[in-house]
């Protein structure tokens, strides 16, 4: 399993290909593809490449699947015994990424492998349209 820890909206993230993660907002459109080149580990086949702070070469691709505001935070400060009170609250704005691929000087170590759901790998069976061989010699 190939990994890369990765650093976005100053928090670090350890992603793999073919999964999302919510991440703080990036300011691009949604299913626009996205190139994050801070890079502070990669993880492939075993061998393990660390960065000081990061990898010169290593990229992680991904697509903006879309845009929302998450959960709300409700800050509450009160001074006892002086009838202060203040009630504040926050949402902060998250992007879901896709990641699509791990490349390493240009070339692709990991991608991800999403099979489309247009063409079904298997035909869906009869419903009992054609009578049987079996029951109609009488």
């Amino acid at each position: 399993m190939s990994y890369a820890i990765i650093e976005t909206g100053g928090k670090q993230l350890r992603v793999e290909p073919g999964r999302f993660y919510e991440i703080e907002l990036l300011h691009v459109e949604p299913e626009a593809q996205v190139t994050i080149d801070s890079v502070l580990l990669l993880q492939h086949d075993g061998d393990v490449t660390i960065g000081q702070p990061f990898i010169a070469g290593a990229t992680v691709e991904g697509t903006v699947m879309r845009h929302y505001r998450g959960h709300k935070i409700l800050v509450y400060k009160m001074k006892p015994k002086k009838k202060t009170r203040k009630k504040r609250g926050h949402r902060q704005e998250i992007t879901r990424l896709m990641v699509n691929s791990i490349s390493m000087n240009g070339s692709v170590l990991v991608a991800a492998n999403i099979e489309s759901e247009a063409t079904p790998t298997a035909e869906p069976e009869s419903s009992g349209s054609a009578p049987d061989t079996e029951t109609a010699s009488a």
